[in-house]
């Protein structure tokens, strides 16, 4: 059985999320939770991470290249032909970041990293619904990611429209009852916040996979809020 992060592989993953058996019955085996499994067909393109970064390095990565970016010194590091075709043959993004859809927080660009960095996933509200978490247990316990960070931003319209608690039309209501949970009486930023906080403790509750990397030291969640007006990302505490 191939792991990554000590965990399981791509084969075995795939296997898992193609019978819907994340949630299984399982056997510990080197205090890692693993399912009882078929072997697949599927090749495992992706072995594991000869550099792997851990959770402090991977938030200063992040944190050093915002800097960079509202300090208007980018590099654009990892955006070359060679980086490209590099990553065609595997990739092991440093970090995850769970974001908001919100078109002014593109992450690749407000932490200033390139090809291959991050491992993005972007939903209005930054909200941790199943297919979100099912996409964290991927990059955590195959591509061997161990760093997630939940971001919220200023002004967020998911936010506002679950502050207002007013119906809306089609699907859009599903956003803001999935944000409701988390708010009580805040202001808009405090909000934000609140629900950065909810979104992040779903996730270590939600996930078997998830909560066995955080036990094993080998996964870190944290909190975070990016300002719309300066461009400055702050850690929550």
């Amino acid at each position: 059985m191939t792991r990554i992060n000590g965990f399981i592989g791509r084969r075995n993953f795939l296997k898992f999320a193609g019978t819907g058996s994340l949630a299984i019955a399982a056997t510990t085996i080197g205090g890692s939770l693993i399912g009882s499994i078929q072997q697949t067909a599927i090749a495992d393109v992706n072995p594991a991470n000869p550099n792997p970064v851990n959770p402090s390095q991977a938030l200063k990565l992040l944190l050093d290249g915002n800097q960079r970016f509202i300090q208007y010194k980018r590099q654009y590091p990892h955006q070359s032909l060679a980086r490209l075709q590099l990553l065609a043959k595997a990739q092991y993004p440093f970090a995850a970041i769970l974001g908001c859809a919100d078109s002014r927080v593109p992450a690749e660009i407000i932490f200033d990293q390139g090809l291959g960095d991050l491992f993005v996933v972007r939903v209005a509200g930054n909200v941790a619904s199943d297919v979100i978490i099912g996409s964290l247990e991927y990059t955590t316990a195959v591509l061997g990611t161990q760093l997630i960070v939940v971001l919220g931003h200023t002004k967020c319209g998911a936010v506002a429209a679950a502050m207002k608690n007013e119906p809306m039309p089609g699907m859009i209501s599903n956003v803001a009852e999935s944000i409701k949970p988390a708010l009580t009486n805040f202001n808009s930023t405090e909000a934000v916040i609140a629900n950065v906080q909810y979104q992040s403790k779903k996730l270590q509750q939600s996930s078997p996979i998830l909560t066995q990397l955080l036990q094993a030291n080998k996964l870190q969640i944290v909190g975070a809020c990016y300002d719309i007006d300066t461009g400055k990302v702050n850690v929550i505490t």
